[in-house]
């Protein structure tokens, strides 16, 4: 029961996230350098591609696949949230980020990767 709605948590997180990706465009292509082309069709690309994974992660038959390329893609995206902190770009939802948030919020992807591997394991 707990891990289900672990898994229903993460879905939510990650469609809302996507959401944010159409919603709060011009924050999130801050997100990158200045020499990073496509920036919008990147953040666009990149919400629909969390809603996709979060869909494949509620189907039993997709989930424990999903479960790693989700660990992949916050794996491919965390230099994004390095470059947030090295920069102090604020969140895509604010205008001013303390720049200690935006450091102790990198401490939280290795926790977003074990949650998306655990709730995608199926029972053995």
């Amino acid at each position: 029961m707990f891990k289900q709605i672990a898994r229903y948590a993460f879905v939510l997180l990650f469609i809302i996230a996507g959401i944010g990706h159409f919603t709060m465009a011009d924050g999130f292509a801050q997100m990158f350098p200045e020499w990073v082309p496509f920036k919008y069709p990147i953040v666009y690309i990149t919400g629909i591609i969390e809603w996709i994974l979060a869909i494949l992660l509620l189907i039993k038959k997709t989930r424990r696949l999903a479960g790693v390329w989700t660990a992949i893609y916050l794996v491919l995206i965390f230099p994004a949230n390095i470059y947030m902190a090295i920069a102090e770009i604020p969140a895509p939802w604010d205008d001013q980020t303390d720049p200690v948030i935006l450091w102790v919020r990198l401490l939280f992807q290795p926790l977003l990767i074990w949650w998306v591997l655990a709730i995608s394991k199926d029972k053995k």
